[in-house]
């Protein structure tokens, strides 16, 4: 039997600035996402849209839940595997395509992790726990293309 976790949250549009939705530049896309116990999110669309750049846009968290899910499963397997991970940092893009009805899709989600180890005998591993991690990732195992990884290890004896 498998294990089902489940998952709730809050969306609430705060962007209604006395019209509602009576034409497209009537309304901000401000929006508030809402967890129990934990801070709020706030967010927008992406000023491409008409959205506020100080605020969390949909396609800049769903980048984040890609890279975050990836680490996470990538340092579980190196703790395992007795390789010791001192630093972690991802620099990832994606790129979102826009389809002439207004629609869109990513097309592609590059993660470049910056992985500090403590052994030099640690890397070969290390690199290839990145492939192990990205079929484990819940999120990426969601999406309906491939997540690329740029990976580079980096040793630093403790």
């Amino acid at each position: 039997m498998k294990k089902q976790h489940d998952y709730a949250l809050t969306v609430k549009w705060t962007g209604n600035q006395g019209t509602g939705t009576s034409h497209y530049k009537a309304f901000e896309r401000s929006h508030t996402i809402s967890i129990n116990n934990k801070p709020d999110i706030y967010g927008s669309s992406d000023p491409a849209f008409r959205g506020d750049q100080t605020k969390y846009n949909p396609e800049e968290l769903f980048l984040s839940s890609l890279s975050s899910c990836h680490m996470l499963w990538y340092l579980h397997l190196c703790s395992e595997a007795h390789i010791i991970v001192t630093d972690y940092k991802d620099n990832a893009t994606g790129i979102m395509e826009e389809n002439s009805n207004g629609s869109g899709q990513f097309s592609e989600v590059t993660l470049n992790p910056i992985v500090t180890v403590t052994k030099e005998a640690m890397v070969a591993k290390a690199k290839a726990l990145h492939t192990k991690a990205n079929e484990l990732c819940f999120i990426a195992n969601s999406v309906n293309f491939k997540v690329r990884h740029n990976s580079r290890c980096i040793v630093k004896e403790a």
